[in-house]
């Protein structure tokens, strides 16, 4: 399985909120964090498999629109990230969400108000 990290980056924090919500409804993804980039820009950052990334940012840059004044700046995918970008940027799982990235992938699943079905 190739891992993917995809990232959007929108315009204000409820577009980002909306983003981020809908990329891990409609795949399975683990959020793995955000960026507040400044002057109202945001970045959403998911990591996955690759269809499932691709599935993610697509559901993410449709919900956005919902938002009022919502904008989607920029998006990208980086399939199979070298090891170097996810010990400098802030693109790798950490323990905080550990327990998100194992209910994704199909391994035991954490008992709590957000494990999925």
């Amino acid at each position: 399985m190739a891992i993917a990290v995809g990232m959007i980056e929108t315009l204000g924090f409820p577009a980002v909120v909306e983003a981020a919500d809908a990329m891990v409804k409609a795949a399975r993804v683990t959020l793995v964090g955000y960026e507040k980039i400044g002057s109202g820009r945001v970045t959403v950052i998911v990591r996955g498999d690759v269809s499932e990334v691709q599935a993610s940012v697509a559901a993410g840059v449709d919900n956005v629109k919902r938002v009022n004044g919502g904008q989607v700046l920029s998006t990208h995918i980086i399939a199979r990230p070298h090891e170097n970008l996810e010990y400098v940027l802030p693109i790798r799982y950490t323990d905080d969400v550990e327990q998100f990235r194992d209910s994704v992938s199909g391994r035991a699943l954490h008992a709590g108000p957000y494990t999925r079905p």
